[in-house]
């Protein structure tokens, strides 16, 4: 295999992290092949030992390699695997969302000089009327945000604002249609089920393995919608490993279904990079993807944002473009701004570093 790095802004470890990880996923690399060691890796990507080091970590964190002492780095991935996940027993977090925020509390001083520059700058334009689908600068930074930190190839035309998740629920059901089963998480975030249950919805309800929903589970369903927190579900506290992610992917193809994938606090990860998404995984145009900014800057943010894939805009606009955007024009310009201005980001890498550095080691 040969690796190289290119001019596209992205870290080169992250670059090499992708390829390799790409190369894995594809069955190119297979299961006990070995890598490149880490000077040779360095040599002919022209970077140094510590980018590779750091690629290597990612990847290895992640469950796609192994290291072996006095040997070298071994792939350790099989397609195979999300067929035959051991599931076992977990024990659910008795401790509701919005109550674990203390090392994650966004700087007021920061949201306060943010929200006096918008009223200085956009003292013209915060009492006119939002586009339905959300201001445009802000579904763009949001956009070229995802592309960015989540590798999530999304344009501004796909974002659309709604104040808070339970709404978006409530849009994304609405789109794919209620005569379907919603398939969700057991156990999982009270509110879920009762926004599709209002809405008229027939749920199911499927059991939690270790790494995400047990493959039975799937098996046995016959919903053709699958609503999924891959991150930390709540109250489990279940992430879903890339075997797991995968196999919900496939899971959707297989029934010409689709996932709504709750992406509820993944930017918190302690990992290095960003947790990948189902959205990022999919190619097939099958997930659509929620996150707020509830737990990434405040409870008493309401505002959010659904990723649409392609194929489901012009359903979207011809069955509920009509709907006015239920977020305020100075919140959503306030939020323009902070990622604009890179304070929501420099935000979430310093609670990532400090939850890194108070997790427990080995």
């Amino acid at each position: 295999m040969k690796y190289s790095i290119s001019d596209n802004n992205k870290f080169a470890y992250l670059q090499i992290y992708e390829q390799i990880k790409k190369d894995i996923v594809s069955s190119k690399l297979t299961f006990g092949s070995k890598l490149p060691s880490k000077r040779l890796m360095a040599e002919e990507t022209d970077t140094s030992i510590i980018t590779v080091e750091h690629a290597y970590s990612i990847l290895s964190d992640e469950g796609y390699i192994e290291a072996k002492e006095r040997s070298g780095y071994y792939v350790i991935y099989k397609e195979s695997d999300f067929l035959s996940t051991a599931d076992s027993h977990f024990e659910p977090s008795k401790t509701p969302p919005a109550q674990n925020r203390k090392e994650s509390d966004f700087p007021i001083s920061v949201y306060k000089k943010t929200v006096r520059k918008v009223l200085s700058d956009r003292e013209n334009e915060l009492l006119g009327r939002s586009p339905n689908q959300g201001l445009e600068e802000l579904r763009e930074e949001i956009a070229h945000y995802l592309r960015r930190s989540a590798d999530m190839n999304v344009t501004s035309e796909q974002i659309i604002i709604g104040a808070g998740a339970e709404y978006l629920y409530s849009l994304a059901l609405q789109l794919l249609g209620k005569s379907r089963i919603f398939a969700l998480e057991n156990p999982s975030y009270e509110k879920i089920r009762k926004v599709y249950t209002a809405n008229g919805v027939k749920t199911q309800m499927l059991a939690l393995g270790k790494n995400g929903i047990k493959t039975s589970e799937l098996q046995r369903t016959s919903a053709t919608v699958l609503h999924i927190t891959p991150f930390n579900s709540f109250p489990s506290e279940v992430t879903a490993n890339v075997s797991k992610r995968l196999e919900y992917l496939k899971w959707a193809e297989n029934r010409d279904g689709y996932i709504i994938e709750d992406n509820y606090a993944s930017e918190l990860t302690v990992s290095k990079k960003n947790e990948d998404t189902v959205f990022s995984l999919s190619s097939g145009g099958r997930v659509i993807y929620i996150n707020t900014f509830s737990h990434t800057i405040a409870p008493s943010i309401r505002a959010g944002y659904m990723a649409l894939p392609q194929n489901l805009l012009e359903q979207f606009k011809e069955k509920l473009g009509f709907y006015a955007c239920t977020v305020p024009v100075l919140d959503q310009f306030v939020l323009c701004e902070l990622i604009k201005s890179g304070d929501f980001e420099r935000h979430i890498n310093k609670v990532r570093r400090t939850k890194r550095k108070a997790a427990p080691c080995g």
